[in-house]
């Protein structure tokens, strides 16, 4: 992925709703440190991150037929994410497809 594509797509990540605080912390540092000594640095833990953070379907399903998800979002929403994640599991998919851990497979597939 060329750069910009790979900056826009971190300010896209961090920018979601759907990102925790720690995401967002270490794509902030990593931007921050864009052209310094410490880039690499941020670069590395940002994709560490990235690895930890980013949800598999079945973390995401179960996530949204807890408790907690029915409170954030309601019942008839929380059913409708799980829904839509158990139909992209059938398919095959792997990944949740929030816009956070999206962007973040799509800077992790750029590794490979």
């Amino acid at each position: 992925m060329e750069k910009n594509e790979l900056i826009r797509t971190v300010e896209t990540m961090i920018a979601a709703s759907s990102c925790c605080d720690e995401l967002k912390a270490a794509g902030k540092q990593w931007l921050d440190s864009l052209g310094t000594a410490g880039e690499n640095s941020a670069w590395t833990a940002l994709i560490a991150e990235i690895r930890e953070d980013i949800s598999t379907l079945d973390h995401a399903i179960s996530f949204y037929e807890s408790e907690l998800a029915t409170r954030i979002f309601g019942a008839e929403k929380a059913r409708e994410l799980a829904a839509h994640g158990r139909e992209r599991k059938a398919r095959g998919e792997k990944w949740c497809d929030c816009p956070a851990c999206a962007a973040g497979v799509k800077i992790l597939e750029s590794l490979e």
